[in-house]
């Protein structure tokens, strides 16, 4: 009896809450529709070049974080399983988001803004039915930015707990790392002592330094990972000006012709294309492969540092692109959009490999995509279904604005004529616009730094994911910034404009 009765009450709060959230309720069914779709489209689950690494075993050359998730999944529900719980963490991220903004003080629509793209965008949809980390990565690079931005009473629980899971993130994609500094950057400005900034770099090693310490126990090799030889070769030799390089005669020929780097499919070919100079040219003796490429890499940084920075420049700018068009210098962008069949790249019996990998991983059965649902998809994707470039720069802009003006007013909890500190984030006074202005720095700067880092090595539609999450929550805390300090001022003009007339009032008495 007492279900039946608690029932109304639990309807009338659902109603209420869709009734009160309806355009993000919109995005969410949207979203799930489109998961949907890609579960049915590809079956059991999208694999790419890498994937084999992640389910058989990189040797080293991956962190394992991953490896882990698919130990666990693998042998309840196989590869379909993967995918859906990628999917999950999909709408979970989205679901993240928005109740973070709403929380920090956003309005709905911003909130919604927010979540929007990890909704829709179907390049992340095209990732999380793929069998690689990507997603798991862009989850905990969410989770940990919303333990630390979430308000609470004991700020420092939040800066140990999110400094811990971004800094696991290494463990799933190396890359990881770099997210150390906004997270110390962070730390050290929202709180008013640098203990909590020591407190958020200890955090976050603590979980690459465990995983280092096991890796040698178990192989010998202190390390996230053995990424094979200089994996900086590709990007200085497409940026080198061979006829001003000066480097050894025996190390001439690793500097490829404009022409040649084309030819060979941009520094992705650089890197991996058999037929690159990184691979055909002799190494003297004396040296590894690693090192003469190592030692040609270093030449170029020195020698032309400008013309590496340019090249570097040139690629990240092609996130904020309006349209997403092949690009012969990058990596293909085919391989990260839907085709019409189960789609293979130009490996020797690449479907025959992945059909063994899908059978050893509880997927019986042939790899296959189910044509209607899949062209949906595709149509989707190439006529807009994505995050278009000019509204990520808006978000990146709205972020830089909100952290400047944070940094030129002073970020933290401040102290009023009254005595305690205002209210944190989310609540009322100048302190909440300081902590909403350090909450813009921590996310845009999160952004910044691990998009340029991947693009230092290699640009890839693929690396450019994360941006999916926090460009656009950088742009939602930005506005909400500026909203915060407008009212502030609002309400500074408004009492100001009291005081004057009673002030005059007070003269004319006298």
């Amino acid at each position: 009896m007492t279900a039946i009765a608690a029932a109304p009450r639990v309807t009338g709060a659902v109603r209420r809450c869709v009734r009160d959230h309806w355009p993000f309720v919109l995005l969410l069914s949207a979203g799930l529709a489109l998961r949907v779709l890609a579960q049915a489209a590809y079956r059991p689950a999208l694999l790419y070049i890498d994937s084999a690494k992640y389910l058989v075993g990189s040797g080293g050359t991956a962190p394992e974080g991953y490896q882990a998730l698919l130990r666990l999944l693998d042998p309840i529900g196989g590869l379909a399983l993967v995918a859906a719980v990628q999917h999950a963490f999909g709408l979970g991220m989205a679901i993240g988001l928005y109740a973070l903004v709403l929380r920090l003080g956003g309005p709905r629509w911003a909130a919604a803004l927010a979540a929007a793209p990890v909704l829709l965008d179907a390049y992340q949809l095209q990732l999380e039915q793929t069998i690689m980390p990507d997603v798991l990565f862009e989850t905990m690079i969410a989770a940990g930015l919303a333990l630390l931005l979430w308000p609470r009473r004991t700020p420092g629980a939040g800066v140990a707990a999110g400094a811990l899971v971004l800094g696991a993130t290494a463990t799933v994609r190396e890359i990881g790392g770099v997210l150390i500094v906004p997270a110390v950057v962070f730390a050290a400005l929202a709180a008013p002592r640098w203990r909590r900034a020591g407190l958020a770099a200890a955090c976050f090693g603590l979980p690459v330094l465990g995983y280092m310490t096991g890796a040698y126990l178990v192989t010998g090799h202190f390390g996230l990972a053995t990424n094979g030889p200089a994996p900086e070769y590709g990007r200085a030799a497409a940026a080198a000006d061979c006829a001003a390089l000066a480097v050894p005669a025996g190390e001439r020929a690793l500097c490829p012709s404009p022409a040649q780097t084309l030819a060979l499919g941009g520094i992705d070919g650089l890197l991996h294309n058999p037929r690159s100079p990184g691979h055909t040219v002799p190494v003297p003796p004396g040296l590894t492969r690693g090192q003469l490429l190592d030692r040609f890499s270093l030449a170029v940084l020195r020698q032309q540092p400008l013309r590496v920075a340019a090249s570097v420049a040139r690629d990240s700018i092609r996130l904020f692109a309006l349209t997403r068009d092949g690009d012969p210098e990058i990596t293909s962008i085919a391989r990260w959009q839907f085709q019409t069949f189960y789609p293979t790249y130009p490996h020797r019996d690449t479907m025959a490999a992945f059909t063994r990998l899908a059978r050893q991983h509880g997927s019986g059965g042939a790899l296959r995509a189910v044509g209607p649902a899949a062209r949906i998809l595709r149509a989707y994707q190439l006529d807009g279904g994505y995050t278009p470039g000019p509204a990520y720069a808006a978000a990146l802009a709205a972020g830089v604005a909100g952290a400047l003006a944070g940094l030129r007013g002073g970020t933290g909890r401040r102290r009023t004529a009254a005595g305690p500190p205002t209210a944190g984030p989310g609540g009322r006074g100048r302190g909440a616009a300081g902590e909403l202005a350090a909450g813009c720095l921590l996310v845009t700067l999160a952004a910044v730094v691990l998009l340029v880092s991947s693009d230092a090595f290699e640009f890839s539609w693929r690396y450019q994911l994360p941006a999916v999450v926090m460009l656009p929550l950088a742009g939602a805390l930005g506005l909400t910034a500026a909203r915060a300090r407008l009212r502030l001022a609002t309400a500074g003009a408004g009492r100001q404009e009291q005081t004057v007339p009673l002030r005059g009032t007070a003269r004319l008495i006298r």
